[in-house]
């Protein structure tokens, strides 16, 4: 025990007289690393995110897509999809993705012609532009559908094509790395400056 506390006394007897300018360059440069590297994990999201939602309005490969975003935020800090307090909620939502099985199994449930005449109905009263969450024209369609002596489909849960994807507090990757070391030489530099003001007195 005894043993272990003088090579304690030791390393810190090290720490003092070391120039605390050289923990401050040491503590600013893992500053600088940390904060780029959460901008680019950031960036990176953003990329990510952006392929799920390309994915989702063509019909590619929504799966993948949203994998790779998950795994990418699971492993990341500063990954967080949410924009402000003014987001939607989930924050991934497959708008395209929901409203084509929406669309499939109206027409499905009904005959062709009839689910057209709803379809290109609705087009015309709700522009895509006016539907963000998509919810409004397929309304419509089963409304109308429902009007004209059509059948109800089988209600697909919108909740299966929405997704939050929590990123951690600290991960071991650049930035989480550099912000400890830069924690680890900013302590650093106040025992040495502390010390060496002690000195001078």
């Amino acid at each position: 025990m005894k043993s272990t506390l003088k090579q304690i006394g030791h390393q810190i007897a090290k720490v003092r007289h070391v120039d605390y300018k050289i923990f401050l360059a040491a503590f600013l440069i893992c500053a600088i690393t940390a904060v780029a590297a959460l901008r680019y994990n950031n960036e990176q999201m953003i990329s990510l995110r952006g392929a799920v939602y390309a994915a989702d309005q063509s019909g590619g490969d929504v799966n993948s897509a949203l994998n790779n975003l998950r795994n990418y935020v699971y492993a990341h800090m500063n990954t967080d999809l949410s924009s402000g307090g003014n987001s939607i909620k989930p924050p991934i939502q497959l708008k395209y993705t929901y409203e084509r099985l929406e669309s499939a199994a109206q027409a499905s449930a009904n005959n062709s012609g009839l689910y057209t005449q709803a379809e290109n109905y609705c087009q015309a009263q709700i522009p895509a532009s006016v539907s963000i969450s998509g919810r409004g024209r397929i309304g419509c369609v089963q409304d109308y559908i429902l009007s004209h002596g059509g059948k109800a489909a089988a209600a697909i849960p919108a909740a299966l094509y929405q997704y939050d994807f929590v990123s951690p507090t600290w991960s071991p990757d650049l930035a989480g790395w550099s912000l400890l070391a830069s924690v680890v030489f900013l302590v650093l530099f106040l025992i040495s400056l502390s010390t060496h003001i002690l000195k001078r007195r």
